[in-house]
């Protein structure tokens, strides 16, 4: 990995996500993810930590020394499917993009859930975001249904 100019980087280690990490996770995940393509993008304090706190968490940091460079938030279940894992929110940070860091974070949330007892994980992808959708296929994900979120949007009353 090369570092960029005057920082020297340490190797980048997984770890599970901590409380400690709460304030950088959501900081980074409010700074990379557009909330106007798909509402559910951001998550709050309350869910990271639900997610944290859940018997099969399947949540890990990529640290830099004390720098988050990414995170991911998995989950046991998906919708009626207990045994189904659910890799619900990856980000790295913009300069540790094309490193590797995305796809440590997202063999580490698999082997977790699959340890758990998933049979399966699913993820989902907005259209337009080309490098998640090549992340994913990376690591084992096929494209299996496709859904159209629609939004009927609510006029103001004059």
């Amino acid at each position: 990995m090369s570092a960029p100019a005057g920082h020297q980087r340490s190797p980048i280690v997984l770890e599970p996500m901590a409380p400690t990490h709460l304030v950088d996770v959501l900081t980074l995940g409010r700074e990379l993810y557009d909330t106007t393509v798909k509402p559910y993008t951001s998550w709050s304090l309350s869910a990271v930590a639900g997610h944290m706190d859940a018997d099969a968490s399947a949540c890990w940091v990529a640290l830099d020394g004390e720098r988050l460079a990414g995170f991911v938030l998995g989950s046991l279940g998906f919708e009626q499917r207990a045994d189904w894992g659910n890799l619900e929110w990856i980000a790295s940070a913009p300069d540790y993009q094309g490193q590797g860091v995305a796809s440590h974070l997202v063999q580490a949330c698999c082997a977790t859930l699959t340890a758990a007892g998933a049979t399966a994980v699913v993820t989902d992808v907005a259209a337009r975001n080309t490098a998640s959708a090549a992340l994913m296929r990376r690591n084992g994900f096929k494209e299996s249904v496709t859904v159209t979120l629609f939004v009927r949007e609510v006029e103001s009353p004059l």
